[in-house]
């Protein structure tokens, strides 16, 4: 079974990294950067800290901490009891795998901690503001940033999916912990207030401006290099 479902994962990796051209190679090239979403990181700031300084640093430590969770449990716990070998270090795809600019990545790949902690900031978000537009747009900026690993040739599918699923969950049970052990029985009162309408435009319109503007650098890329 477990075979079977590998041969699946390999056949839709190939399927996917198969179709690749000059301006997403410089797009999703910057997409799997982190850096690439200062912007956005730089809104949520503003917008958590912008009436009460104990809200913003209560919401920066659970993301730090929700991150932190999420990349110990992929790369330092499964990625090394599993030992998946990535699609570029895989043997039967050797010269097959589409990179850029001989990015290889590390040995093992699943699972992946870029998708992993994407959507463990995700879901966490999402609890956290409880805006649907919000959840619909950092969902989107997740699978973006998770597909992007795919393109690159460093992750089948399934690392994404396993990654995916690794921080959803961790960002589940640290708000549960949060909200129901810290703030309620523990007694620590550092309840996060939902934002008000005008800070989830900001918000909003941060991630898609972001994206907007990395689209942009891209193609300026494609055509001056």
């Amino acid at each position: 079974m477990i075979e079977y479902l590998e041969a699946i994962d390999i056949e839709i990796f190939k399927a996917l990294n198969a179709h690749y051209n000059a301006y997403f190679d410089q797009l999703m090239w910057l997409v799997s950067s982190r850096l690439a979403w200062i912007p956005m990181c730089l809104a949520l700031i503003y917008v958590v800290f912008r009436n009460n300084w104990r809200n913003g640093v209560a919401a920066l430590i659970l993301v730090a901490l929700t991150i932190t969770v999420c990349d110990q449990i992929a790369s330092g716990v499964i990625k090394h009891a599993v030992e998946r070998l990535r699609p570029t270090r895989t043997e039967e795809l050797m010269g097959m795998v589409h990179t850029v600019k001989g990015y290889i990545g590390g040995m093992y790949g699943f699972v992946s901690s870029h998708a992993a902690n994407s959507f463990g900031v995700a879901m966490l978000l999402a609890l956290l503001f409880g805006n649907k537009v919000f959840t619909w747009l950092i969902f989107v900026w997740a699978a973006t940033l998770s597909y992007s690993r795919i393109y690159l040739g460093v992750h089948f599918p399934g690392d994404i999916l396993g990654g995916a699923i690794v921080g959803i969950l961790a960002a589940i049970a640290l708000h549960w912990l949060y909200e129901r052990v810290l703030t309620t029985k523990a007694r620590l009162y550092v309840a996060i207030d939902r934002p008000t309408q005008a800070d989830m435009k900001i918000m909003n319109w941060s991630i898609c401006v972001n994206m907007c503007v990395l689209g942009a650098l891209a193609a300026i890329l494609c055509f001056t290099t």
